[in-house]
């Protein structure tokens, strides 16, 4: 089995987490600044040449009621021209809620808040990830999970 990027984009950082090659684990993998979109997707494409990606699972920050804002606007144009940049099959995974579940996950872990930045959007991109995992579109009955 191939693996799976989960992506949490957003407008100043990307954070990247892959699943590994039986799909039970989603993992952190790092965080893309987003400098510009040609160098994201240049970031991005290594990574999908180096871990043989052939889906990508990107968290959709759609509003409280559910309702999409131009926050997943940009999101979704982002997504669509990876996905036929580099013909991959795309899916959408409701993100809310993810961004605090990943601080939550560091405040426990007691990490200093100056340094809890650079590990947030991985860690929400792992949650993006694990959720699509346990989706029934995902497989393995919801017995994946974050490392």
């Amino acid at each position: 089995m191939n693996r799976v990027l989960g992506l949490d984009v957003g407008e100043k950082w990307i954070g990247v987490a892959i699943s590994d090659e039986t799909f039970t684990i989603a993992t952190p993998l790092e965080t893309i600044e987003r400098t510009s979109n040609k160098e994201a997707y240049d970031k991005i494409h290594d990574l999908i040449e180096k871990y043989d990606v052939k889906k990508i699972v990107v968290g959709l920050p759609k509003n409280m009621n559910n309702t999409l804002g131009p926050t997943c606007q940009m999101v979704q144009k982002f997504s669509e021209k990876l996905k036929n940049k580099f013909r991959l099959e795309l899916v959408y995974v409701d993100e809310r809620m993810t961004t605090l579940m990943a601080k939550d996950v560091l405040m426990e872990a007691s990490v200093r808040r100056e340094n809890r930045k650079k590990y947030v959007d991985k860690i929400a991109a792992a949650f993006i990830l694990k959720t699509y995992m346990d989706s029934s579109d995902g497989g393995n009955d919801g017995k994946n999970s974050i490392l």
